[in-house]
């Protein structure tokens, strides 16, 4: 194989994620000419209302997989946290890249801290679970929903939408806006979002040649991490419609995986943790998963 075709979402994050795995794959195959199939998904062109409102992240990907099974595109580069739990045939994820950092950050031009906010300051999110986290520390706050892309984002907060903004850390850092992050929201008190700050490359599970090409960027200590935030949410039957988070780290040769129910309404919250090998990655979440149950979550996943 002398060409790879890379199917991405347009933004400016998804292109520098694409780049990004482009560029890994010319080194580790040299000789390898790799072009980009920049496409427009129905998440991206509806910006009007939540993902949750119009159908949930997988909006971000089925344009990719039809171009991909069309033959017009032989991968697709994603952000995790927006892959469905479960892939559909034939796709399979031969390669999951060393993560950034996951945490979310606190953007504002006047305040330094989550903490710092007025009362009733106004704060911008769409995510379910950034607006659970964030009812459970600070319920004086108003929460107004926020969609588009990273710069669309900052711009509404520049031109005096908002007070703050609730990004992830890892877009800011990936277009070299990381001077906007005031501070990063840190566990135990906040988390993550299953898988938040890997990128995935998919691809047809039958096309051999490509899971070859594409495995050679796999992180395997990364892929444990998300493996067992994803079992958890799987566990949990999460999606984009319910808040959800979730963070797997080392800790020696094991994982450690913290994981939260939120409530959006009233900002109530379940948390549950687990250590466990990291050979079995699924048998951690799951078993985080069945504690967060067992303390109530499913009363506020309904």
């Amino acid at each position: 194989m002398t060409t790879l075709r890379i199917a991405t979402r347009k933004s400016p994050l998804a292109l520098w994620q694409s780049e990004h795995v482009a560029d890994r794959l010319r080194q580790a195959h040299p000789g390898l000419e790799v072009v980009l199939v920049p496409m427009s998904t129905r998440g991206d062109e509806i910006l009007d209302r939540s993902l949750a409102a119009i159908g949930g992240k997988g909006l971000f990907l089925k344009e990719l997989e039809l171009a991909m099974l069309r033959g017009e595109a032989d991968c697709a580069v994603h952000s995790l946290k927006d892959v469905p739990m479960e892939l559909e045939a034939p796709f399979a994820l031969p390669a999951i890249l060393t993560r950034a950092d996951p945490a979310d950050a606190f953007v504002s031009n006047t305040y330094e801290t989550l903490d710092a906010l007025p009362q009733g300051a106004v704060v911008g999110t769409s995510s379910l679970r950034r607006q659970a986290q964030l009812r459970g520390l600070r319920p004086d706050l108003q929460l107004r929903d926020l969609r588009g892309n990273v710069n669309t984002r900052l711009a509404k907060l520049d031109a005096g939408d908002y007070d703050a903004i609730i990004l992830a850390c890892a877009g800011l850092e990936r277009l070299e806006l990381g001077a906007r992050i005031r501070s990063r929201l840190l566990p135990p008190q906040w988390l993550p979002a299953p898988a938040q700050a890997a990128v995935a490359v998919e691809c047809r599970a039958g096309d051999e040649a490509v899971m070859a090409l594409v495995a050679a960027l796999d992180d395997a200590g990364t892929r444990s991490c998300v493996e067992a935030e994803r079992a958890m949410n799987r566990a949990l039957d999460g999606s984009c419609h319910v808040p959800v988070a979730g963070l797997a780290q080392w800790r020696g040769d094991d994982l450690w995986l913290q994981g939260m129910v939120g409530g959006v309404a009233d900002g109530r919250s379940v948390r549950a943790e687990a250590q466990g090998p990291a050979s079995d990655p699924e048998a951690l979440g799951r078993d985080v998963a069945r504690q967060l149950l067992a303390g109530g979550a499913a009363e506020l996943l309904r």
